[in-house]
């Protein structure tokens, strides 16, 4: 953490504090001291929903271990089924258009 020593002190009107507080939540922010050197110091604070790359994650995850059992029975067997294949396949493009939907997310933010 910064060495914050200078403090400074502001007056809100009830109107102004209940404003604040409802962009803090609308920010998910839960700290005023930070939402406050936020807004002075950026002008804006902007809340990323990581559901969709959480999900994404775990995506990547579920098709990396179908990957890891493919390549145990290639090596076992000596061959994979085209089935496993297309499979494979439709996961990853499934994946695919998940991450085109979160960058699109990302770039309306700019």
């Amino acid at each position: 953490m910064q060495n914050r020593t200078n403090k400074i002190s502001v007056r809100l009107s009830d109107d102004e504090l209940t404003r604040m507080k409802a962009k803090m939540e609308e920010a998910g922010i839960t700290n005023m001291s930070k939402y406050m050197r936020k807004m002075l110091l950026d002008g804006y604070c902007v809340r990323v929903d990581t559901t969709d790359i959480k999900e994404m994650v775990y995506l990547i995850r579920m098709c990396s271990n179908n990957l890891n059992q493919y390549a145990r029975k290639a090596n076992g067997l000596g061959v994979i089924h085209e089935a496993d294949i297309k499979d494979l396949q439709h996961r990853f493009e499934d994946i695919w258009e998940g991450m085109r939907t979160i960058l699109k997310k990302f770039a309306a933010i700019r």
